[in-house]
């Protein structure tokens, strides 16, 4: 197998299994923090910091999604479905972009 057919391999073994996984957070709401989108407040202010700008990401954030209920187990997945979601995305545009530059080529 080439080493890109590798990566991407893995890479979608890493999103299967923070999506379809077993784990504390329900999959719809792992989907939802995958995608950033569709979450209930205070959970869409804590994903939505984690995927576009974590550094600004607060004890306050996670206090408010704990407080709405969310253990902290739950809050862990959540955040890693919307750090894995974002690199996701950056991942298929980088994708994208290299196999546009090699048609302009």
């Amino acid at each position: 197998m080439a080493t890109e057919d590798r990566k991407r391999s893995a890479h979608r073994a890493l999103v299967d299994r923070v999506l379809n996984g077993t784990g504390m957070a329900p999959e719809v709401l792992r989907a939802r923090a995958f995608h950033n989108a569709d979450l209930p407040p205070p959970l869409r202010q804590l994903i939505d910091k984690v995927a576009t700008r974590p550094t600004q990401t607060t004890d306050e954030d996670f206090a408010a999604a704990e407080s709405a209920g969310y253990g902290q187990d739950q809050l862990f997945e959540l955040v890693v479905c919307a750090a894995v979601g974002q690199s996701a995305r950056l991942y298929e545009a980088g994708l994208a972009a290299l196999a546009a530059a090699e048609e302009d080529a």
